[in-house]
């Protein structure tokens, strides 16, 4: 419950600084109208097209029971236990260690995992990972973090065109505008929204881990999965758009424990969450 309100709470201050940035650019009531049209488009796009995006990034092809009945079974036991429909399996052609799923709801998600996890992971950790993706089928994860990149990205353009408009002499009403106030807008709204969107993807991810550990009964081998995940990811990055990173279980570059590198990764540090689940 407390990642939920802290989700809804970070979603609630991205939107606010979205429909603020709008007032600011395009100024006055028009400004806020356009604001909340603009996030209410971004948003719809991202219900709908994220799916496809994401499974195109990574090159993820549909594979049936026949070509990979391993997964396929741990696929169809979680998803049964978790009460929801089984999601479409893909597979990653890719030696990397890496997983994601994505799907605006249980009845439109897909599980994807690479060639390279089947190849290090035992039974047990797979399924501590399959769970994790499942999870974050249930909680509409994939929606979550669309919408919160969508939002961010939508900022980032007004702060630019803001910019724009001070290089190319901009309108009248440019006049009545604090030149501090502009300044700090175009430079630190863009990195507010993606430090937003970040720490959004980083509570989703600790969501995930805990729903797994629930479902699976065995909160330690996902704990050992994310270790191996991430001697992995040091040894091999998953190469695909920075975009899509948040939806990987596991950050695609291994990256230390300092605070800004936290601050600005889509995940935690992978020992806070094997900390975490011990704990469970």
């Amino acid at each position: 419950m407390g990642n939920q309100l802290k989700t809804t709470a970070l979603l609630a201050t991205l939107s606010g600084l979205l429909i603020a940035i709008s007032y600011w650019v395009i100024g006055g009531t028009g400004g806020l109208i356009i604001g909340i049209g603009l996030a209410a488009v971004t948003n719809l796009f991202s219900w709908y097209q994220s799916d496809k995006i994401a499974l195109a990034v990574y090159h993820a092809q549909p594979v049936d029971e026949s070509q990979y009945p391993r997964l396929h079974h741990i696929v169809k036991k979680l998803a049964h236990r978790a009460n929801i429909p089984v999601p479409k399996v893909y597979i990653v052609p890719s030696q990397t260690a890496n997983a994601f799923a994505t799907g605006r709801d249980p009845e439109h998600a897909a599980v994807a995992v690479t060639e390279g996890i089947l190849n290090i992971l035992p039974e047990d950790e797979l399924e501590g990972v399959i769970a994790h993706e499942l999870t974050h089928i249930i909680n509409r994860d994939t929606l979550t973090q669309s919408v919160a990149a969508t939002v961010a990205g939508a900022i980032s353009f007004l702060a630019q065109m803001l910019s724009y408009s001070l290089w190319f002499g901009g309108s009248g009403d440019d006049e009545k505008r604090n030149p501090l106030g502009v300044l700090v807008t175009v430079m630190f709204a863009p990195i507010a929204a993606t430090i937003i969107q970040l720490a959004i993807s980083r509570t989703r991810e600790f969501s995930a881990d805990a729903g797994a550990a629930k479902l699976t009964g065995n909160p330690r081998a996902l704990a050992n999965a994310l270790q191996r995940l991430e001697n992995a990811a040091r040894q091999l990055p998953l190469d695909g758009n920075p975009a899509f990173e948040p939806l990987l279980i596991i950050h695609p570059i291994a990256k230390s424990g300092k605070f800004l590198a936290n601050l600005f990764s889509s995940h935690p540090a992978t020992e806070d969450r094997i900390q975490a689940l011990l704990k469970l």
